[in-house]
């Protein structure tokens, strides 16, 4: 009996410790979304979202995670005045009716400790699609001010913009759209 709960007891000490998944908040100050279209066939548009919240958990040693990106509609910006308010309108993020944008991540694939994917739904104008986010960069670090664990990384997706009823001059301004996420988060 003493002898096999010490090999149980040997055993249990000899098994990796179950990881726990860490929680992370999303850093607004360094986190940017970004979007690029065609414009007319000729130039390559750029703009970006300045308000973006969200939490990210993710288990490297289950290699699982989750992650809830929420982007303010209305933080949409081009440099151009105008052309934000536009954007801002019916014809586009139609903001007074779909305030937010929303990524939903379920389905995280590692290369090691490092995010190489994250799969989730995309909500924009009220409409769900799943949309992969592939990743530029990943990285985890000691952040030197705040002395916890922060990630960040760059990661790209190409979406038609149709397929949420995003359709507004196609083909004028292309219908294929790169998302560019760009994030850092703070381990709670």
């Amino acid at each position: 009996m003493i002898r096999t709960a010490l090999a149980v007891l040997a055993l249990a000490l000899a098994l990796p410790a179950a990881a726990e998944p860490e929680t992370f908040t999303i850093d607004p100050n360094h986190t940017f979304p970004s979007w690029e279209i065609t414009h007319f066939g000729v130039s390559v548009q750029r703009g970006r979202f300045n308000k973006t919240s969200g939490k990210i958990s993710m288990d490297t040693a289950a290699k699982t995670g989750t992650a809830e990106v929420i982007i303010d509609a209305s933080s949409v910006d081009t440099g151009q005045p105008k052309l934000g308010e536009h954007l801002r309108g019916p014809d586009f993020f139609d903001v007074a009716r779909f305030p937010s944008l929303a990524f939903k991540g379920t389905s995280f694939v590692f290369d090691g400790e490092k995010v190489k994917s994250v799969a989730g739904d995309l909500t924009l104008l009220g409409v769900t699609k799943p949309v992969t986010l592939n990743t530029v960069t990943f990285n985890c670090a000691t952040h030197p001010a705040a002395k916890k664990k922060f990630c960040g990384g760059d990661f790209v997706a190409t979406i038609k913009r149709s397929d949420w009823g995003l359709s507004k001059f196609v083909p004028m301004i292309s219908d294929e759209v790169t998302l560019h996420v760009n994030l850092e988060a703070i381990k709670d």
